[in-house]
């Protein structure tokens, strides 16, 4: 992914108003991020314990959208998958994130879910620079050039499911 700055990024949210976007608080960290290693941008609300946000590139273009997820946690013997990079987290480390959809129906209530990595590192994770707890990660026939792709297709499927 290319670096982004903080105009880029207001500017590509696609299922929340731009005064919304306009308020929404970003990443101190931007300069600091390792943007050859990532597929997309995720970070959570810190204000707002439930809140995510998530940009990435689609067709050249960035695309942003925030997202919901529980502040439940679960027990740490429970153990889940994301349905982005695959990689299993025990306890919290996997939440359902739901997404408002794009345009009337978002406007209408409708939303869209995915089980996402919590600290939305997938991109990490598919690359080997950050490790999960142990048995989070299985060995894959596939190359981790084709785990890169998976993971792209994976959320750009999503995506479209939000009209986005």
């Amino acid at each position: 992914m290319r670096a982004v700055t903080e105009q880029d990024i207001r500017a590509s949210f696609v299922n929340c108003s731009k005064g919304e976007a306009k308020r929404l608080p970003l990443p101190r960290d931007l300069e600091e991020r390792p943007w050859d290693d990532l597929d997309f941008l995720g970070w959570r609300d810190l204000s707002a314990p439930d809140r995510s946000y998530i940009v990435t590139e689609t067709g050249g273009e960035l695309t942003g959208i925030t997202l919901r997820f529980p502040s439940q946690q679960r027990g740490f013997l429970h153990r889940s998958m994301c349905s982005v990079c695959l990689t299993t987290h025990p306890g919290s480390g996997v939440s359902l994130m739901t997404a408002r959809k794009r345009g009337q129906a978002g406007r209408d209530g409708n939303s869209v879910g995915i089980y996402l990595c919590t600290d939305l590192d997938c991109s990490l994770y598919v690359r080997g620079k950050k490790k999960p707890a142990p048995g989070g990660r299985f060995e894959e026939s596939l190359t981790v050039e084709q785990q890169i792709e998976r993971t792209r297709n994976k959320l750009s499927a999503f995506l479209e499911t939000l009209g986005a």
